[in-house]
């Protein structure tokens, strides 16, 4: 059983909750657990009374779905009453509360995420989400179309537990679901889709997910243009797993114009943009290469870059123990060591500080700042004459 600080105290307050969703499936597959949810047939208020009284913090993050997050040993836990659905509209439901723990998980999106357990352990499955996840089988709890106009984010999320989970073939319905269904996805907000796209790209092995996103379709509406390939590639050399590298290889096309589409943060898109830059060393190029590359570019851009543009094998990881580590050389002039040489403002002292760059750099970067003070004197008086 899970037991992570603070847990014993929001049983102690709330006996009858039940630890819900995520936390019990990867449980029951022995992955680590970092959040615990829990679910509650009291109302939220009742919860909040019942975490105030044990002196626990408790508050109303998600009062108007009945959300509490309990805080125990600076550790936040959401406590959700049960629900059932009155209305919905692919995107949002208008809930009413239940004591009725199997109408609550008749709402959920896949079995496997449908069971609930209580503190000795026992689980409870009403779906058979046990079974789905040992036979690694992603399947929608009830009739499949209907929980995607629920919400049709599902479509995303049926791809990101397929890539984390599943074994075999996909679920024959779900997939004929998803077909029918799957313009509905252009109805979802580009901030909750890049986060599915994200979570598709963690998974250890996404390709399988990925080339069923091409065959439904689903991945030239989210993505048009991808190279699932191209992905596969980089996971079969061993790349790492980073999100962002695997959509650089997905290939995002104009990076500002992707940003903007799927409201990527700045360092996101900074980030990407430099991916899809190919300058890189290579595994046979000398100690002088490697320094001027590092000036321009961060050791671990390179090594990304590696990844995508290079190859694996010894020869790769090598050149890539090299790069990081190596310190990275910083030109060690600035305008006013310039001004200090007699050089006066202007565009003249800028063009001789980059001609000073391109020098320092073409020597590999070991000139230090004195020869390069002498370089940018004997070049001026040379222009002086």
């Amino acid at each position: 059983m899970i037991s992570l600080p603070g847990m014993d105290r929001v049983w102690d307050a709330l006996p009858e909750a039940r630890m819900v969703g995520g936390a019990v499936r990867d449980m029951l597959v022995g992955c680590p657990v970092a959040d615990v949810d829990f679910a509650s047939p009291l109302p939220p208020e009742t919860v909040m009374q019942r975490a105030r009284a044990a002196g626990l913090k408790a508050v109303p993050t998600g009062l108007a779905h009945g959300t509490i997050t309990v805080v125990a040993e600076g550790r936040g836990f959401e406590v959700t009453t049960l629900r059932r659905d009155v209305a919905t509209d692919g995107r949002h439901a208008v809930v009413e509360y239940t004591d009725d723990w199997r109408e609550d998980a008749s709402r959920r999106d896949f079995t496997i995420n449908a069971m609930s357990a209580i503190r000795n352990g026992t689980v409870y499955d009403y779906f058979g989400g046990r079974e789905d996840l040992a036979a690694g089988r992603v399947r929608f709890v009830g009739e499949a179309a209907r929980r995607i106009r629920e919400d049709y984010l599902r479509v995303l999320r049926f791809f990101r537990f397929y890539a984390r989970y599943a074994q075999g073939e996909p679920d024959a319905e779900a997939v004929a679901a998803i077909i029918a269904l799957r313009e509905g996805v252009r109805s979802l907000s580009a901030e909750r889709v890049w986060s599915e796209i994200k979570l598709i790209l963690k998974a250890t092995d996404p390709v399988a997910a990925l080339r069923l996103m091409v065959q439904t379709g689903v991945l030239e509406l989210v993505l048009p243009g991808a190279d699932v390939e191209r992905l596969a590639l980089l996971v079969a050399r061993g790349g790492p797993v980073d999100p962002l590298l695997r959509m650089a290889a997905l290939g995002p096309g104009n990076v500002a114009a992707f940003a903007g589409k799927w409201r990527l943060s700045r360092g996101e898109e900074a980030r990407l943009d430099k991916l899809m830059r190919r300058e890189m060393p290579h595994p046979e190029d000398d100690d002088a290469v490697l320094r001027r590359a590092l000036a321009v570019n961060e050791a671990a851009v390179l090594v990304d870059r590696s990844w995508l543009y290079g190859g694996a094998g010894p020869e790769w990881d090598g050149l890539r123990t090299r790069l990081l580590g190596m310190a990275r050389p910083v030109f060690p002039l600035q305008g006013r060591d310039l001004a200090a040489l007699g050089i006066p403002p202007g565009p003249r002292l800028g063009a001789l500080l980059r001609e000073a760059q391109g020098w320092w750099l073409d020597g590999g970067c070991v000139a230090d700042a004195e020869a390069c003070r002498a370089w940018v004197l004997e070049t001026a008086a040379k222009a002086d004459t």
